[in-house]
């Protein structure tokens, strides 16, 4: 519990500090309140449990914050006071506190209360609001009697994915068929166009191109490529060392990776829409396909077709 309120800590004070600064001056002196939150801490962090639960008790009463309520509510909890414990996890909701962590501290309660059945009631609650701690989740010794409970791996295991949602997101592992490094060459002729490196990063959500061209040109660009989970498509932005950018958009279309642009004013006064296809030719061969067209889509023409080779 400890090291869930630590990392909730750090995060509200960011969203909340102007709340409670607000809040103190009109009721005290700021010196004041520092001084009662920095002895609150600091008997908290030292799990002097009556003492921390005495001082949030005077803070809730002068400058009431989701943090002041949800340490008042560990504190209570830790020294038996139970019912006052969940009124002060629901108190602290009532400002703002994230639903996942009023559900969790509800649970640690219900489970010191050997109310198995109400414990995980809350904690399965916290993980469909959101709860994304599996390490503090897995290792809270406040829960330690619900671990032999099948329900509690499943818990764990939602929690695992709110941490980390891409993995286990489908829609985000349909372009992966691009991953790797590749040998690029033209489609027609097979002359070498260039070397790219594709890769996860950022928790696997976003996946990188990191293009090079052939030869001694000196061109490269990188492009980003994401599943836009509001709109329900995939988002492309490419950029170069030549100053370049295009934004793209589409999606997968019966295995394609269909990307679209808008029409985009260019320096000859026309406007050029683009249609960029990934077409997975072979476990180890993509072929990159880029049309575009002036007429607002009624004719197309080729601006390249490549075909990417797995290095071996």
């Amino acid at each position: 519990m400890n090291l869930l309120g630590a990392w909730f800590i750090g995060i509200a004070f960011l969203i909340l500090g102007t709340r409670v600064t607000a809040a103190a001056e009109q009721n005290q002196p700021a010196s004041a309140v520092s001084q009662a939150a920095s002895d609150a801490a600091t008997a908290y962090d030292g799990k002097d449990w009556p003492k921390s639960a005495k001082l949030y008790a005077q803070i809730v009463e002068t400058a009431p914050s989701p943090r002041a309520w949800y340490r008042l509510g560990v504190s209570l909890n830790k020294i038996g006071e139970n019912d006052k414990a969940i009124e002060a996890f629901e108190k602290g909701r009532a400002l703002g506190l994230p639903p996942q962590f009023v559900e969790y501290g509800i649970a640690v309660v219900f489970a010191s209360k050997k109310d198995k059945e109400k414990a995980l009631e809350h904690l399965e609650k916290a993980a469909q609001n959101g709860l994304s701690q599996p390490d503090q989740l897995s290792s809270d010794p406040d829960l330690a009697d619900l671990k032999p409970d099948p329900r509690f791996a499943k818990i764990l295991e939602v929690v695992t994915g709110n941490q980390k949602p891409c993995p286990h997101t489908r829609e985000n592992r349909q372009f992966d068929f691009w991953l790797g490094e590749w040998r690029v060459v033209t489609t027609e002729g097979e002359t070498p166009a260039g070397d790219s490196k594709i890769e996860l990063i950022l928790g696997d959500c976003v996946i990188q191109e990191n293009w090079t061209s052939a030869g001694n040109i000196g061109y490269s660009g990188k492009s980003y490529n994401i599943y836009n989970t509001a709109l329900k498509r995939w988002e492309q932005y490419w950029v170069d060392n030549a100053g370049g950018s295009i934004f793209f958009y589409g999606g997968l279309q019966d295995g394609v990776m269909d990307y679209w642009t808008d029409e985009l004013p260019q320096p000859d006064g026309k406007k050029l829409k683009r249609h960029l296809q990934f077409i997975k030719l072979a476990p180890d061969a993509v072929r990159q396909f880029s049309r575009g067209s002036t007429d607002e889509g009624k004719t197309w023409f080729v601006e390249y077709d490549f075909t990417y080779h797995r290095k071996k």
